[in-house]
């Protein structure tokens, strides 16, 4: 699932204070952050300004060393995540909070 890295960055530290992160992946640009979330998300996944789409097929696992997307890195790797993907209802709670956040550090 991916979102613009400043909303990326933002909802992160969010679930990073909740203990709710899995794997974050950023690509070379620095234009989005991609959180790894469990298969079939994409399926269902209908937020405004994120896109969510499959990359790795049921029963894989991202390794550490090897992002599941050419020309990404990653921000938080498995290991550090002990490897589990974010789960969709948190890491959605946490973009509308960071979005709302945005918005009131916009109108400052």
């Amino acid at each position: 699932m991916t979102v613009p890295t400043r909303h990326g960055l933002e909802a992160a530290d969010i679930l990073r204070l909740r203990d709710g992160m899995g794997p974050v992946l950023h690509d070379r640009s620095g234009d989005t952050l991609g959180f790894l979330v469990p298969p079939g998300t994409a399926d269902g996944w209908d937020l405004p300004g994120s896109a969510c789409t499959q990359t790795c097929g049921p029963g894989t696992r991202a390794a550490a060393n090897e992002p599941p997307v050419a020309g990404t890195g990653w921000l938080v790797p498995p290991s550090v995540a002990e490897a589990r993907a974010t789960e969709p209802a948190e890491l959605r709670a946490a973009l509308g909070e960071a979005a709302r956040t945005l918005e009131a550090a916009r109108r400052v």
